[in-house]
């Protein structure tokens, strides 16, 4: 019998889902264990042998793969746990890191941020200067040698950096996407110099124009490297002990896995694998449920999460930002605030209240969880209003303290503002939910889309509570709930049904219309390329395809749109067909006649990517759906709406439904792991899968 495991880390919790080849699926949700973050990783597998009556050992013999998403690397940026890495440049080019051609000044901040030029500065440089070396060597624009490299002065460089503590080589040289030879032979001279020190080449980790960015994703790329192969070879030897055969592969960005033993060797590639499982998760339900655009929303227990899916496909990025340093590798677009379910609520200096960014996190965790916390945080306030019953947290594993979070709410918030305790609840309750509406809007409307054409998903640990609010003030006409009582690990199930993706790239700036043959060569070599890397994952894959675009803009502006290019012979119909469809795409995104064709195009940067499809993914029952009222077992008092206040609402439990249930708010429905508010309004029926749909009422579309 086969299987495959998706296993997701978060801040508060790690989740795992599997699905079986008799299809059979179930999840676990077991606490993260900072920062041994692998302790969590062991205790969410052992929970799902648990669940279904086996011993670890055994289960893992099944397995065919394990996805995991991994916050080894982001959290090493984030709280600079990193290797000290020694930069080599080329000569004339040590502060570019420095100047960060001005990017710095803007990079990962809000307008109003980069307005007050008073108030911030840029971020300090990845490296220090006393960890930087010039190189002598010159690589043009065409990617001709005019100063050969000096490998005696390299030697020296590169000894200086050793002897000054570098346990790791970042090498960025200029121009070296259009001829990494340098780059090549300066790794040659490191690993003779300093054996067994992780090199991390531009032209291999982002082989696009632009010096700065380039530059910063190499360095941030080799910082993490290591930390991140420390954290997964005695993973997978811990798996190889417990009887483990198949393959172990790690989420990255761009919406696919790759094998463990490769991960490292582009590490940072893995920095937004905890943010992708759910949107590629999206991406499947929705093709199975005929669902094209969907609004990802996932809330654990540290951040809110948000992605689109349009059309099918999650929207990518080219690049995104970590710590306001730009990573130029291509990404699931996934927007973030700390706003979980975890989040602390406080006064600032004004006396005005807030929610997050700042979480209680695993440890000490809410107040409620009895564990030491003190401070006043959403699911606190979710207990206080009734929404969550602290008898069944964890689906009864954890039972809440209910006094504990009145006490922390009434000390640090409802004493201070001289409001009771209830409405200091539901104060932060309707704080969370607008956090989360306007994140929505940003992500969703600011692109240019009408929310009425898409779904949202709302999954994670409080994803569930909180989503009718945050999708009626969005304007969006339909919730789902997937997955029923494995909602709160839907991003594990991502994971589980991702494929291997892989990405090649290469700046080659030229004007359009360029040469269909020229083209054509470019997209071999990416090909290539990646043919190469994909039979290196160790995989057999049921099938592998290939996709292609190019970053195009107007001549003399800096920012370019992704074009995407079919397959097949490029041509110089090609070569028009992707000119018209750059027009277009540009005046859909920034309005009518806002393009200039007479600036001309040009086409800057060449992508592919390479999809090889796992020949097991998870596959769930079809049931024949049966409408009937929804069974209600009982009823309490909660508030589920501020404008309705607290009323009796029925208590449902998802165990006790089946595909046709219905039922109408307020209610509340128990899913194991998460619950479900409905309030006063909503309607909400069970499908064919399992999953629940609430329909929003029409009067709180425009709310």
């Amino acid at each position: 019998m086969s299987s495959i495991i998706g296993v997701d880390i978060g801040g508060t919790f790690t989740d795992a889902f599997i699905a079986d080849s008799t299809g059979r699926t179930w999840s676990a949700k077991t606490p993260s264990t900072p920062p041994g973050y692998a302790e969590g990783f062991l205790n969410a597998l052992g929970e799902l042998a648990e669940s279904d009556g086996r011993d670890l050992a055994e289960l893992l013999g099944a397995c065919d793969y394990i996805v995991h998403g991994t916050t080894a690397t982001l959290n090493a940026l984030v709280v600079g746990d990193v290797a000290t890495v020694g930069f080599l440049t080329t000569s004339g080019h040590s502060d570019s890191i420095r100047i960060m051609n001005l990017e710095g000044r803007y990079a990962g901040l809000s307008n109003d941020d980069i307005q007050d030029m008073v108030r911030h500065d840029k971020p300090a440089p990845l490296v220090p200067r006393r960890l930087v070396r010039e190189i002598t060597e010159r690589v043009d624009y065409k990617g001709e040698i005019v100063v050969e490299l000096d490998e005696s002065q390299a030697r020296q460089a590169i000894t200086e950096l050793r002897d000054a503590g570098a346990d790791a080589f970042a090498v960025s040289l200029l121009w070296s996407f259009a001829n990494p030879r340098h780059e090549l032979r300066l790794r040659q001279l490191i690993e003779e110099i300093a054996p067994g020190t992780y090199v991390g080449l531009s032209s291999e980790l982002s082989p696009r124009i632009r010096e700065y960015p380039r530059s910063a994703t190499t360095i941030m790329s080799t910082q993490v490297a290591p930390k991140l192969r420390n954290y997964l070879v005695p993973v997978e030897k811990r798996l190889r002990e417990l009887g483990f055969t198949g393959a172990l592969l790690v989420m990255q960005g761009s919406g696919g896995s790759v094998a463990a033993a490769e991960a490292p060797d582009r590490a940072i590639t893995t920095i937004g694998s905890v943010l992708t499982g759910g949107v590629v998760g999206c991406t499947r339900l929705g093709a199975r449920l005929g669902h094209p655009n969907i609004v990802s929303t996932d809330i654990g227990g540290t951040t809110f999460l948000v992605g689109l899916v349009v059309d099918g496909e999650p929207v990518m990025a080219p690049s995104t930002v970590v710590g306001r340093h730009t990573v130029s590798v291509p990404m699931v677009q996934v927007s973030t605030i700390g706003s979980g379910g975890g989040a602390v609520a406080w006064l600032d200096a004004g006396g005005n209240l807030r929610v997050g960014p700042r979480s209680a996190q695993a440890v000490p965790g809410p107040a409620c969880y009895g564990n030491g916390g003190t401070e006043p945080t959403v699911t606190d306030a979710d207990v206080v209003l009734g929404i969550v019953d602290p008898g069944r947290f964890l689906d009864g594993r954890r039972t809440l303290d209910v006094a504990l979070a009145e006490e922390a709410i009434r000390s640090r918030i409802a004493e201070p503002l001289g409001l009771s305790v209830e409405d200091a609840a539901a104060a932060v309750y309707a704080i969370q939910n607008a956090q989360a509406a306007d994140l929505l809007r940003q992500v969703v409307v600011n692109a240019g889309h009408d929310p009425r054409d898409f779904i949202v998903y709302a999954f994670g640990g409080a994803g569930p509570v909180h989503c009718a609010a945050y999708a009626a003030d969005l304007g969006a006409r339909q919730v789902l709930v997937p997955l029923g009582p494995m909602a709160s690990a839907f991003s594990a199930y991502g994971l589980a049904a991702s494929d291997v993706v892989l990405s090649a790239e290469l700046s080659r700036p030229r004007t359009m219309p360029m040469r269909a043959a020229e083209m054509d060569d470019i997209f071999r070599g990416l090909e290539k390329e990646l043919h190469a890397r994909i039979a290196e994952q160790q995989v057999i894959f049921a099938k592998v395809s290939y996709t292609r675009e190019v970053d195009v803009r107007y001549s003399l502006q800096l920012a370019e749109l992704v074009v995407p290019v079919p397959g097949g012979e490029i041509t110089e119909k090609t070569i028009t067909a992707l000119q018209d469809d750059f027009a277009a795409l540009y005046e859909r995104r920034y309005g009518a006649d806002t393009g200039f064709a007479d600036a001309g195009l040009q086409a800057v940067t060449f992508r592919m990517y390479a999809k090889g499809t796992l020949p097991f993914a998870p596959e769930f029952t079809v049931h024949d759906a049966v409408p009937a009222p929804a069974p209600v077992g009982g009823r309490r008092r909660a508030l589920l709406d501020p404008e309705h206040g607290f009323q009796q609402v029925a208590v449902l439990d998802y165990r006790d439904l089946r595909p046709g249930h219905h039922f109408a708010g307020p209610a509340v429905l128990e899913a194991g792991t998460t619950t479900v508010a409905v309030p006063q309004g909503f309607t909400a029926e069970v499908d064919v899968l399992g999953n629940l749909l609430l329909n929003v009422p029409t009067t709180r579309e425009t709310r």
